[in-house]
């Protein structure tokens, strides 16, 4: 009997230099800030009514980056690590054993925004507007980085896409071999699962990005790019959650179906929905020629 299903197991070090190790998750890190870079100038250049430089774009990368590492670690010690985090408060520095949360990142990306437009005497919406655009590539890359990882996979499933993760199926890190021979004789085909981490990819990243692109090709209200922004993760993240499995510490919050991710792309669904009907009624409202 063959399997199948592939079996989904990368070498996490995708080069080695010497002693240094050059693992995926740290180049797709790389892409996604080259991406925003790269496109963010190319904004600057075509789009004249937001008014920014490529100086700016450097600029508001930096803080960005700064909010997505930073917010996205605090995030996820407080959304899904809660009880190690009270009871080892270092642990919040153990980046190495992993750990990112998409919601910390954005809480930590909003303040970055403040304080970058507060600098340069932008309103918060002017930064917003601009970077709503160009963060869900990276988005994409991020979560290309949790598939080369086998990390975040989806539910068990036999769709003929689905896939088997080499870190859920129970052999410890030393039993490659056992585990191959397992995969090739197809006794693992009960532990397939949804890619979901690619399902991520290509709404919540590619999707998004070229919604919001088209989007935001012409001049919109202010606010009205970054509410959908909002209302489109939300709305991708909470589908793609009912093929996500929830993590293991935490499980379903109630119901036997709602999970941590939905809990927190709910409010993101209201607060986008809310920003873009309040933005389009105050520019209807807004005296014709004013700024």
């Amino acid at each position: 009997m063959q399997s199948k299903y592939p079996l989904i197991n990368f070498d996490p070090v995708a080069v080695s230099v010497g002693p240094l190790d050059i693992h995926w998750y740290g180049i797709m890190y790389l892409l996604a800030f080259l991406s925003f870079w790269a496109i963010g100038n190319r904004v600057a250049v075509t789009r004249s009514w937001f008014g920014w430089t490529k100086q700016d774009v450097s600029d508001v990368l930096f803080y960005g980056m700064l909010g997505v590492i930073f917010g996205g670690r605090i995030g996820y010690m407080l959304f899904y690590g809660f009880d190690r985090l009270v009871q080892s408060p270092l642990s919040l520095f153990k980046v190495w054993d992993g750990g990112m949360s998409f919601h910390g990142g954005l809480l930590g990306v909003i303040l970055a925004m403040a304080w970058f437009a507060r600098r340069t005497n932008r309103s918060f919406w002017q930064v917003a507007d601009f970077v709503a655009p160009l963060a869900p590539l990276g988005l994409a890359f991020g979560r290309l980085g949790n598939f080369i990882g086998g990390e975040l996979w989806g539910r068990l499933s036999d769709v003929p896409w689905a896939m088997i993760f080499a870190r859920s199926t129970g052999f410890p890190s030393g039993s490659a071999e056992a585990m191959n021979e397992a995969w090739r004789a197809g006794a693992l085909d009960h532990l397939a699962r949804h890619p979901s981490q690619l399902y991520q990819a290509g709404l919540e990243g590619l999707a998004l990005f070229l919604i919001l692109m088209w989007y935001a090709a012409k001049p919109r209200p202010a606010a009205a790019v970054s509410g959908l922004f909002l209302l489109g993760y939300g709305v991708f993240r909470l589908f793609v959650e009912f093929f996500r499995q929830p993590d293991d510490h935490i499980g379903f919050l109630a119901m036997q179906w709602l999970t941590m991710g939905m809990a927190l792309s709910i409010p993101m669904i209201v607060a986008g929905g809310v920003i873009l009907l309040l933005a389009y009624r105050y520019d209807a409202e807004r005296p014709q020629g004013s700024a």
